[in-house]
């Protein structure tokens, strides 16, 4: 098929963009059309977070599935783990998310499955997608995306209203032994997103105190957009720990498939260390498993898996990759530091809920707090923190971090960006898939001085190169 030119708003993983300048409710009907096209499914789920927009968009995204002769199961307000939870629990053919996650509030998109919660992604069909919509478009002649009015509400007789939360709920509860948990004080904050609803359904299932801030889902996000990754947005969440003397406090980004941890000193936990945490929790219900991991921080993970009588498994970064190599080699867990968490029960996809379960579960069990259960961890692999570092051409950074460390280095691997292991330290730096933005991340051996020194060094030696 010939590709049409591209559209600002389908990127690597997603649709993500402006409303209504980069997508609006014309073209969502048109990727709801040109997704029934390319897939050819019978019945999909559809499913769309808080944002002011996403009820909108997705009745014009179920009118052009219905139009394609599709039904629609319209689980309404949810998080993108829902639909995956949705398409693998009914046997649908497919899903469809409307979310811009953690992105400002002007902002919407789209995540897509097909059967079995398997994701779709530029690799696997989403630039077909694309291209079917182009053709739409020339065929409507609207190419500038012109909002249309709707021609189904959404009571279409293809259009069916489903809650799958009860069973959802349920699900999230089977990870874990209720009777182990003891009644800690767990401060939650789902940054207006949509998490609070979900959490009230746990609620009554668990013994905690849960402080909750920013609970209600608000679209016009008026406590900031949700995503902890932004130093500005963890003071509040660290601030309510320490002065209600919590023992943990979470919190999720705006679709709730992150979920981030602040111990009961109020510092924030980087998602590197859980992965080593959640690894070792999924070996003991999957004894000599696989764990797959991404490839920026990685010398804990392998510690951790392999003293736990694992097998750790090197992915891409990238939901799609991580749940296909999770699939491939049947993964009892995958984890990136990113937050991204996924488990072989949850058809090898992520979830923000099921982690801080298990970590509950795990402080619990432990009878330690959440500092004391990763400080070994963190003393014995310092960490640099990710750093994006603006850069004209990645490309050619890339070649003169190899050209300069490549010689001295014990290990070189690219399956993604560049990653270069030394006897006391290691590093991996790739280019962002959708800006000129290179992202770095050092660790060492247990000295802190050297991984400080290395990432001022990595990071010289990038600017450099320009």
């Amino acid at each position: 098929m010939q590709r049409g030119p591209q559209l600002e708003c389908f990127k690597a993983y997603d649709v993500r963009g402006r409303v209504p300048d980069q997508l609006n409710r014309e073209l969502a009907r048109f990727i709801g059309r040109g997704y029934a096209e390319f897939l050819r499914p019978s019945k999909v789920a559809v499913g769309h977070d808080i944002r002011l927009t996403s009820r909108e968009l997705t009745d014009a995204l179920s009118e052009g599935l219905v139009e394609s002769e599709v039904e629609v199961v319209d689980i309404g307000l949810v998080g993108t783990e829902e639909v995956y939870f949705a398409v693998a629990s009914m046997g649908l053919d497919g899903g469809i998310m409307v979310t811009a996650s953690h992105n400002p509030s002007d902002y919407n998109g789209m995540k897509f499955t097909r059967s079995q919660a398997r994701p779709i992604s530029a690799d696997t069909g989403l630039l077909d997608i694309e291209d079917l919509v182009m053709e739409e478009l020339r065929r409507d002649g609207n190419v500038h995306m012109a909002p249309a009015p709707l021609r189904v509400e959404g009571d279409s007789d293809k259009v069916t209203q489903v809650d799958v939360r009860p069973g959802y709920v349920k699900h999230l509860l089977s990870y874990i032994d209720r009777e182990k948990v003891r009644p800690l004080k767990v401060v939650v904050n789902a940054g207006n997103g949509g998490a609070g609803p979900v959490v009230d359904q746990l609620e009554p299932s668990l013994p905690l105190e849960l402080i909750k801030i920013n609970h209600e889902p608000d679209g016009r996000f008026p406590n900031g957009v949700p995503n902890p990754l932004l130093q500005e947005n963890r003071s509040v969440t660290s601030e309510t720990v320490i002065n209600e003397g919590a023992d943990l406090g979470i919190a999720w980004d705006g679709d709730f498939d992150r979920c981030f941890f602040f111990d009961e000193q109020g510092e924030f936990v980087e998602g590197y260390y859980l992965v080593g945490l959640l690894a070792e929790r999924a070996l003991r219900r999957h004894p000599g498993g696989r764990i797959v991991h991404d490839p920026r921080l990685v010398w804990n993970t392998r510690e951790i898996v392999g003293e736990h009588g694992g097998v750790p498994v090197l992915s891409k970064s990238g939901h799609a990759f991580i749940k296909e190599k999770m699939r491939e080699v049947d993964g009892a867990y995958g984890g990136e530091m990113s937050a991204h968490h996924y488990f072989k029960e949850f058809s090898y996809c992520d979830s923000g809920m099921i982690p801080w379960l298990q970590v509950v579960e795990a402080m619990s069990e432990e009878g330690r707090p959440l500092s004391a259960m990763v400080e070994e961890r963190l003393t014995r692999y310092p960490v640099s923190g990710e750093i994006n570092l603006a850069l004209q051409d990645p490309v050619k950074a890339l070649v003169t971090v190899r050209d300069r460390y490549g010689d001295d280095a014990t290990s070189i691997d690219e399956v993604d960006g560049l990653s270069l292991e030394f006897s006391a330290w290691r590093f991996n730096v790739r280019p962002s898939n959708t800006e000129p933005v290179i992202r770095l991340n050092v660790e060492s051996r247990g000295d802190v001085t050297l991984m400080q020194k290395k990432t001022a060094e990595v990071l010289t030696v990038l600017e450099e190169s320009q």
